[in-house]
Parts: structure tokens; C-alpha cells; sequence
């Protein structure tokens, strides 16, 4: 076999869950782009919870802005947020 041309193609995953997982603020994959954002990838992270929840960094974020008068709290299991190191 001579190989006469070559076409690479490349895809990322932030590898957050099983494939097809969505976060559970927008409802959006992990790999597109959540609502506050212009572009998926970089503009738009994903970031777990001690409690080993993720969710993108916008989605997060507002939730717990909208929150600000109780303690922060996963919006899953309602247990207390800390982002995960």
C-alpha cells in the first residue's frame, strides 16, 4: 500500500464524564459552548466540586452569584461547594 495523501483531523474533549454528559446548569455538553460564552474550549472550562460535580466555569459561577445570601452549594446534591484543586 502506497498512502499518495494524508488528512489528519484533530478533536479535544475536556474529558469531563462519560460521552454525552451535559452540566447540569445549562444542560449544554461539556464540549460546547455554555450560554455566557462566544466559543467552546478555553472561553468556556470545565470545573469540578469537592463533591465531584462539574459544571462549565460560566454556568458555576452564575449559579453561585445567584445564590450569594445562603452558603455556596452544588446545585446537584445541594451539598456545600468548594472548587476542586
Amino acid at each position: 500500500i502506497d498512502v499518495k495523501t494524508w488528512r489528519a483531523v484533530g478533536a479535544w474533549t475536556w474529558g469531563a464524564g462519560d460521552a454525552g454528559d451535559v452540566c447540569g446548569i445549562c444542560r449544554i455538553a461539556y464540549d460546547g459552548c455554555p450560554p455566557d460564552a462566544k466559543f467552546p474550549g478555553d472561553d468556556s472550562p470545565v470545573v469540578w466540586g469537592r463533591c465531584g460535580h462539574a459544571f462549565h466555569l460560566q454556568c458555576i459561577t452564575k449559579w453561585l452569584s445567584g445564590n450569594a445570601q445562603d452558603a455556596p452549594r452544588c446545585p446537584i446534591c445541594r451539598g456545600a461547594w468548594e472548587f476542586k484543586e
